[in-house]
């Protein structure tokens, strides 16, 4: 199971990028236990969620940021480091073992993520959402993407179809939430493609992989969306 923008699959390349780096999972759980949570089946764990507490809104952070996962785990681990109060909590992980999905376990995630904040006595929960359904089309614009709806109005992306079917709002799209960048041989260890000059589109991405074989880089640049879950009292 892996970190990332809320949704239940990835490639595991996006375990490379500087928030997975700085936040692995012994560190989050020294800071963040309450908000790391386990599904079990058993004696085995098939699902979590995770979310990070920080202030927002505050001076220094009026909107939510552009670059949605990688920005709120800094402004976490910033909190942490300055003895800043939190106020909201960021989602930044559900992910569910595929021989359990489709069964309504991420509705559960997400009301034990709001249980949680609302337990803590933070007010929102915000959470940079990844519409796994994009992975078959990673050229698509995200802007264009999240507008789609489904004739009986409902939108088009199943797990952003959840998000606002359990109450959330959705604000905009967050276009460099998740950074990767790497050499070409480092590319290759991860995912085991030989990324070529330009846009490389590659298994578990959103979007293109853009390459310089001349300057030995590769650099992925993921889009997610903003949704808001208002706690209500009681």
């Amino acid at each position: 199971m892996r970190l990332g923008g809320i949704g239940d699959s990835g490639g595991d390349f996006t375990y490379q990028g500087a928030g997975y780096q700085m936040v692995n999972v012994d560190r989050y759980l020294r800071h963040w236990p309450r908000y790391f949570l386990v599904a079990i089946e058993g004696d085995t764990p098939i699902a979590r969620a995770l979310g990070v507490p920080v202030e927002f809104p505050a001076a220094d952070r009026e909107e939510l940021p552009d670059r949605g996962w990688d920005q709120a785990i800094q402004w976490a681990a910033e909190d942490v480091m300055d003895g800043r109060t939190p106020t909201v909590l960021c989602g930044v992980e559900i992910v569910i073992a595929p021989h359990v999905r489709g069964n309504g376990l991420a509705s559960v995630l997400v009301a034990a993520l709001k249980t949680c904040a609302a337990k803590a006595g933070l007010r929102t929960v915000y959470g940079p959402v990844r519409p796994f359904g994009k992975e078959a089309e990673p050229d698509a614009p995200m802007a264009e993407y999240v507008t789609r709806r489904r004739p009986d109005g409902r939108l088009a992306d199943r797990w952003l179809r959840t998000h606002e079917r359990l109450g959330a709002r959705m604000i905009k799209v967050c276009p460099s939430s998740l950074t990767v960048t790497g050499s070409i041989a480092e590319w290759f260890d991860w995912t085991g493609v030989h990324l070529a000059d330009g846009e490389n589109l590659i298994p578990g991405a959103i979007a293109p992989v853009y390459a310089s074989t001349r300057h030995d880089h590769g650099i992925y640049v993921e889009p997610n969306v903003w949704f808001e879950h208002p706690i209500r009292d009681g």
